[in-house]
């Protein structure tokens, strides 16, 4: 029974979903047209994945001030909505379910995506990150500090993009408030030098999440609702966990309770910080202690390692990324036990069929 958990259906607030097994968001950078449009190819990748118990889209962006790659599909114009339409109509045609991850990356962004405008942040502070721009990467400069207004505007384009996430025919949405972008930015110390209402504080830093969904609470039913987090990221996109991130990611889980959300969606740690005081080295395994709702849990799993951190109840669902990339039937595989399609990351990032819609299925491959 433990070695088949990820196969079994699950509900997720009305929603059945036949397995356990999550598509995990991953940019895929394929809208690559003038309005940033998902496309007839971009339905076509994820109604390949559609057997997935729940997909969550690549992150969608929710505003152009939001953009932080190129040739990443957006959700904030009428285009984008129709787009993003095709996409639903192909994976619920297939019987699947599916959400969109909504993306702002802040200081993860270049001028250069901006008219020459430094991108919005919560402070000044520089993440010293190579950015995906036009012109190739370019390192990222600091950038602009939001004023009041900018946060004002920022929460309403969240429930734009929400609103325009179930226009398009999505099952819920989830916001993205991991891996080092903007919501994740005011988390952290860090990154968030702020003396105002969204600064100092455990309570304050955290302020922008709950006033996001106290917005979305008025316009649709949080139930369809998800939060991404990634309490222990440290070194990488310019987070460094600190004295207070323990308590502050304590906060925030705990506060979520009060929301009855679709799910957490938790990331283990990318790092080893087993060593560190300020971290969590078994993310699932402490939250589970914290959240009464749905888990679902990412971070290098193996049919193996799903299935056994189900069994243990330290979380409900798994996220699998690359090997879903790489193996649109992966349902099918692990049910079988077998091998993986090896990914092509050279093919991560760049325009077209090869290496998006064209990895072979079990029956190609037997033919």
């Amino acid at each position: 029974m433990a070695d088949t958990l990820i196969f079994e259906p699950y509900t997720l607030n009305g929603l059945t979903l036949s397995n356990r097994m999550v598509m995990a968001p991953m940019t895929r950078s394929r809208a690559s047209n003038p309005g940033n449009v998902a496309t007839e190819l971009t339905a076509e990748y994820y109604r390949q994945r559609a057997t997935a118990g729940l997909i969550i889209t690549e992150g969608t962006f929710i505003s152009p001030e939001a953009v932080g790659v190129i040739n990443v599909p957006g959700i904030y114009t009428p285009e984008q909505i129709d787009g993003w339409k095709l996409t639903t109509d192909a994976v619920h045609q297939a019987g699947g379910t599916i959400f969109a991850q909504l993306w702002h990356t802040g200081a993860y962004s270049h001028p250069d995506l901006h008219g020459g405008d430094k991108p919005l942040a919560p402070s000044d502070v520089n993440p010293n990150q190579q950015v995906f721009t036009a012109e190739g990467f370019k390192p990222s400069e600091a950038p602009q500090p939001m004023t009041q207004t900018d946060i004002e505007r920022t929460i309403a384009d969240f429930r734009k993009g929400t609103v325009n996430a179930f226009k398009a025919g999505f099952d819920g949405v989830e916001l993205h408030g991991a891996n080092g972008y903007l919501l994740q930015q005011f988390f952290s110390k860090n990154a968030n030098q702020r003396t105002d209402a969204y600064g100092g504080s455990v309570e304050n830093r955290a302020r922008i999440l709950f006033d996001i969904l106290d917005e979305l609470d008025e316009v649709i039913d949080l139930g369809r609702v998800g939060v991404r987090l990634n309490p222990s990221l440290h070194g990488i996109m310019g987070i460094l966990v600190d004295d207070e991130t323990i308590a502050l990611y304590e906060y925030i889980v705990g506060r979520l309770n009060e929301y009855q959300l679709a799910y957490v969606h938790l990331i283990e740690p990318f790092t080893d910080v087993s060593g560190n005081p300020d971290a969590v080295p078994d993310v699932a395994k402490h939250f589970r202690n914290v959240y009464n709702g749905t888990i679902i849990i990412n971070r290098g799993f193996t049919k193996q390692t799903a299935n056994t951190v189900l069994a243990d109840n330290d979380a409900d669902l798994v996220s699998f990324g690359v090997p879903f990339l790489a193996n649109p039937d992966l349902v099918e595989r692990f049910r079988t036990d077998a091998p993986l399609n090896a990914p092509d990351q050279s093919t991560f990032y760049t325009p077209g069929e090869k290496g998006y819609t064209d990895y072979p299925v079990l029956d190609a491959v037997a033919s």
